[in-house]
């Protein structure tokens, strides 16, 4: 078939040089026989003086990757399994096999694998994102905590409703889990700026949380119905593709859902928590300060 040795360039254009050997000495499987080698004597004797031809079973093309000799495994995931799953049980089979067998991810499962890496550190960023943007807004470093501990309860709801429905933690499920924490962030900056302004008015942190809670509880249970029956057909979706659709609706209807119950009961608390804490603190360092 002929072996590929480089490249040269021919009236401006780029072509490959073949080493092969000419048609008629090519053409029956006898004829290799025919071709000569030297030997150590610096003779030049024929193959078939030293070798035999035979059929034999052979793979109708040798696949290099990286310059090595590889082949390409293709598998499949059963009902029930994630792709993350059943690339762990691949590693663990590459794992036992004999030195000399190395294997790498391509298509799809390589995406997959550089987006997994990165998960964690988009989660950190994104958080971080949203306390720097609440800092700004309150002109506070404390008061975006209460946000903060309010979109762990979107992330609780999340994790729930993919577990009550048997769905896995794949990249559909992240996408869900980031959509979830801003839903829950803006419900709760609806009741902590509120507070806010009823505290600068004079009440007291608690006052102010229960007042704030009870004002905005109807734009947080409209806005939170219109986003969860928004997504419903998400996580009811059937038919192709549909994987996907219930993975990001299903984790974003139960954020939605679990952040507006708990979010109302638990963000007042939250708010309460930080002002005291912060109270106290400037209190220790203005008796600090005194003595």
């Amino acid at each position: 078939g002929g072996t590929y040795v480089n490249d040269f360039i021919h009236n401006g254009r780029v072509k490959r040089v073949y080493v092969q050997a000419d048609a008629p000495f090519r053409m029956q499987p006898q004829d290799i026989g025919n071709w000569k080698v030297r030997n150590t004597a610096g003779q030049m004797i024929p193959l078939s003086a030293i070798s035999t031809i035979r059929w034999d079973i052979a793979p109708p093309q040798l696949i290099r990757f990286n310059g090595s000799l590889a082949m390409e495994m293709q598998a499949g995931v059963k009902s029930g399994a994630s792709s993350g799953d059943a690339m762990r049980d691949v590693q663990n089979i590459m794992a036992q096999l004999p030195d000399g067998f190395d294997y790498e991810w391509t298509g799809a499962s390589l995406q997959e694998q550089r987006a997994g890496s990165q998960a964690p550190l988009l989660y950190a960023v994104s958080i971080l994102f949203v306390f720097l943007c609440l800092a700004a807004l309150y002109e506070s470093w404390s008061v975006p905590f209460a946000v903060i501990l309010a979109a762990a309860l979107g992330i609780l709801g999340a994790l729930a409703a993919t577990s009550l429905r048997g769905l896995n933690n794949d990249v559909f499920f992240q996408v869900g889990l980031l959509t979830t924490v801003g839903l829950a962030a803006k419900n709760a900056i609806l009741i902590v700026e509120f507070a806010m302004q009823l505290q600068a008015q004079g009440k007291t942190a608690f006052a102010a949380a229960v007042e704030a809670a009870r004002l905005r509880l109807r734009p947080i249970v409209m806005t939170s119905l219109a986003f969860g029956f928004g997504v419903l057909p998400l996580a009811l979706g059937t038919g192709a593709g549909a994987a996907s659709r219930v993975a990001i609706g299903t984790a974003v209807l139960g954020g939605t859902v679990i952040s507006t119950v708990l979010g109302l009961l638990f963000v007042p608390v939250f708010f309460v928590w930080v002002r005291a804490w912060v109270q106290k603190r400037n209190q220790t360092e203005t008796f600090a300060k005194i003595s």
